[in-house]
């Protein structure tokens, strides 16, 4: 059903558009799109431009992997590492380093905040709309949440680790001799 309304919608504002095709971000999933069957490798209007419009201010990919992770937390790369378990989650279980916790029902207001009172609040820089954004969490659920919340807001460069703590420490235990 989804689809079909994509579709319908594709259909109708496409003939707003001259010779483009219009298809919306949420018939696929994680910013991901495919190409109508109808076009294939014979095209038969080579004059015929295809123009994908997405509806999402989402970049394509969002995902941070161990590797990029590691990176930020070693200085090697520019983030703001957000994690958005609640506190007891982290005295029980632990944070990935130069993390700031910002609970995940509190993201909302916490990225509206001025920079003095994000800092006094939460005990980080606060990131700007521009920063680059990791959201973490324990198993990359709520941090998915916490990155369309962001992007929502305005910020433009936010990611998050899917695989969350729990690959962390797997990870880590794996690289510690």
């Amino acid at each position: 059903m989804a689809h079909r309304i994509c579709w319908r919608v594709a259909a109708v504002s496409s003939r707003f558009l001259w010779r483009s095709l219009i298809l919306p971000d949420n018939c696929f999933p994680r910013g991901q799109f495919r190409l109508p069957s109808f076009v294939n490798s014979h095209d038969r209007f080579p004059s015929t431009r295809l123009i994908v419009v997405r509806f999402s201010t989402r970049p394509l990919s969002t995902d941070v992997s161990y590797e990029e992770l590691k990176q930020i937390v070693d200085g090697q790369d520019k983030a703001v590492i957000i994690d958005v378990r609640e506190p007891w989650e982290l005295r029980e279980y632990g944070s990935i380093p130069r993390s700031i916790n910002v609970p995940l029902g509190q993201i909302n207001t916490a990225l509206r905040l001025d920079a003095e009172e994000f800092q006094e609040k939460y005990g980080g820089e606060m990131p700007q709309p521009t920063d680059n954004i990791v959201f973490t969490c324990l198993a990359g659920v709520r941090s998915l949440i916490a990155l369309e919340t962001a992007t929502s807001l305005g910020y433009k460069s936010v990611q998050h680790y899917p695989g969350g703590w729990q690959e962390w420490v797997t990870c880590e235990q794996k690289n510690t001799p």
